[in-house]
């Protein structure tokens, strides 16, 4: 169907021209009657026009018909009706009956309907049509590796879950998997949107159609054929593609009642000038007139237009919309309910706060306790490693490091005895460490750690599931929208309220096990809320449900979320404001489209129809196919700016 309304566009344009060039108008406006004005021209431009009207406007009238066959007339009758009258009556001018002739109006209309039909199509499959361009490029062979560790090339499309494939550097990754061997970085710009390289150890999941960066990995399969991340991707547009959107149902009523008024106040005025006493020819004149003007260039390009620049903004934003509906939804939302690990915070151990307990000061007490845990693959070890190195705390290499099971760690650090333990350590070897602080820390639920340097206890290190950056920032536009954000976790009560408190957020439920969110939910709803629920997709499924809008963040390789209607692709909470701001943005440029397509219609159509006839004003075919042709560019233009909405 994109092919055809493309050649159809096309072919007709081209037929447009000379139906332009032979038009009265046009030659006046380019000062060429005397060069093109010969007998046969009329009838030159009927045959042109004829073209058009059957080759372009074949799929208005076969819509047409369909509307009718279905008792559901919209868009295709109002282009179908306005096309037909225009060619119709022009035709009848051309042999012998008084008037003008509107085949130039035909023409064009023709022309931009089919390039709306052909743009609407376009915005629908132009991201599946990106991500098939991806499969087509994955590498039709992978390394599989034997069992005695030499590797064969075979076809990828043979290549089953638990092999183990070889990628090297530079080389595409045929399937999802698992590192399990070697580290290196990735490029998944083209597939998630993240722009820097992703590095990738053991245990890492990777995308098929990523690039592999300097260092050769084995990657054990996970998933193959459908399941792969861009499979579901695919399935997940063309889901999206079949999905109605309700502001183009809002444009097909306004088609309807333009329908309505354009038969029905054409009538009105064809018997009005009859009683008043006029010719047949003049009253029918200005009974096509006004059913030409009332054609809906601009209409048919309201809402197409404003969809592919929606379309195109949303896939570079890493926002995948399963349920347009949903989407349209999202600019109405009351309340957003996220959840904790993982979307709000980052799901892994940092360090929040260094507290000293004597003579050292903080940045030594980190330093000392990070050379300590560089040696150790506990979480409690890397949060205070990377608590370091994002610090930018530097460290020596401990000596004789021993673990103390189930207390923490000793080493050598410097010439000193370093240990990091617990607070059964403390209490077990009978020492103390009194502070506030640290009592204050532990209220707020946060994990805390001891420092013991020669035995000594010189400070205490608190660690926490590290609030994202992002979400502060997300929380607050939020805010400034003024929608209310809500948090939603399985954790204790004093974790939550940290969390809370530091971001300022309006409600929070703590220690919610799986199958309690979807009743949260309804209890924000209860509340006469439209709420969202953005969550990991995987133990947030029922709220996600449940939810009006249900959106997966940070979905990663498994983005295959049924329970959600819209997908974000990155681990970004920002883009959950983002996703709220181009809902009301592109809302906002259809509705103003649909009243500059249909607005001037106001004023066009009892000028049309003769009402100021008596003051010497009537609006001729002409200055309403100007009127037309501005209201059309204003749509586009104003679609256009969509990309600048902020």
């Amino acid at each position: 169907m994109v092919s055809d309304f493309r050649r159809r566009f096309w072919v007709s344009l081209i037929l447009t021209v000379p139906v332009l060039a032979l038009a009265p108008l046009i030659q006046r406006f380019l000062g060429i009657e005397r060069v093109l004005d010969f007998r046969g021209a009329p009838y030159v431009q009927f045959l042109f026009a004829t073209a058009v009207y059957f080759y372009g406007g074949y799929p208005f009238l076969k819509g047409f018909v369909g509307e009718l066959g279905k008792r559901q007339p919209g868009m295709m009758t109002l282009i179908a009706v306005a096309i037909t009258v225009a060619y119709a009556y022009s035709s009848a001018v051309v042999f012998g009956l008084p008037g003008d002739v509107f085949f130039w109006e035909l023409a064009t209309l023709i022309d931009i309907m089919l390039l709306g039909h052909w743009v609407e199509m376009r915005s629908v499959m132009g991201a599946s049509r990106a991500l098939q361009k991806l499969v087509e490029l994955l590498p039709a062979e992978a390394h599989r590796l034997k069992y005695d560790g030499s590797a064969e090339d075979v076809p990828v499309t043979e290549i089953q879950p638990g092999d183990r494939v070889l990628v090297k550097p530079g080389e595409k990754i045929p399937v999802d998997g698992v590192v399990v061997d070697g580290r290196t970085t990735v490029n998944e710009a083209a597939l998630t949107g993240e722009s820097k390289p992703v590095e990738k150890g053991e245990e890492d999941e990777v995308i098929a159609g990523a690039v592999n960066g300097e260092s050769a990995v084995t990657i054990e399969v996970k998933r193959t054929g459908d399941d792969t991340y861009l499979s579901q991707v695919v399935e997940m547009v063309r889901r999206a593609q079949g999905a109605r959107s309700r502001t183009q149902d809002l444009a097909n009523r306004a088609a309807l009642w333009l329908t309505v008024v354009a038969v029905g106040v054409g009538a009105l005025t064809l018997a009005a000038w009859l009683l008043a006493g006029r010719d047949f020819n003049f009253a029918l004149g200005r009974m096509v007139t006004v059913m030409v003007i009332t054609c809906p260039h601009a209409l048919g390009l309201a809402i197409p237009l404003v969809v592919a620049v929606s379309t195109g903004l949303s896939a570079g934003q890493g926002l995948l919309i399963r349920d347009r509906t949903a989407f349209e939804r999202a600019r109405n939302l009351d309340a957003i309910v996220f959840d904790k690990t993982g979307t709000l915070t980052r799901g892994e151990f940092g360090v929040t706060d260094v507290v000293s307990l004597g003579e050292l000061d903080e940045a030594e007490i980190l330093q000392l306790a990070a050379s300590l845990e560089s040696q150790s693959e506990h979480p409690i070890a890397a949060g205070v490693v990377r608590g370091a190195e994002e610090r930018e705390v530097s460290y020596s290499a401990p000596r004789d490091f021993r673990a103390i099971p189930g207390k923490g760690a000793e080493a050598d650090v410097d010439g000193r005895t370093v240990k990091v333990v617990s607070p059964g350590y403390l209490q077990e070897h009978g020492l103390t460490a009194e502070s506030e602080r640290v009592d204050e820390l532990t209220g707020e639920g946060k994990t805390v750690v001891y420092v013991l340097v020669d035995d000594e206890v010189r400070g205490a290190i608190a660690l926490a599931d590290i609030i994202r950056e992002e979400s502060h920032e997300a929380l607050r536009r939020l805010k400034q929208m003024g929608i209310q954000v809500m948090m939603l976790t399985g954790d204790a009560e004093a974790v939550a309220r940290w969390v809370a408190n530091e971001l300022e957020l309006d409600d929070y439920f703590a220690e919610v096990l799986p199958d309690q969110k979807a009743d949260k939910i309804k209890e924000v709803k209860s509340r006469g809320l439209t709420v969202a629920m953005t969550g990991d997709g995987v133990n947030d499924a029922p709220a996600l449900v449940e939810a009006d809008v249900g959106i997966a963040i940070g979905a990663g390789t498994d983005v295959a979320v049924e329970s959600a209607d819209i997908v974000l692709v990155r681990s970004d909470p920002r883009d959950v404001t983002s996703l709220v701001g181009l809902a009301r943005a592109t809302y906002r440029k259809m509705v103003q489209n649909l009243w500059w397509a249909t607005g001037y219609n106001v004023v066009a159509i009892p000028l049309a129809a003769g009402v100021l006839h008596g003051a010497g004003i009537v609006l001729s075919p002409a200055a309403g196919a100007v009127l037309m042709s501005l209201s059309t560019v204003i749509v586009a233009v104003n679609a256009r700016l969509l990309g600048r909405t902020d």
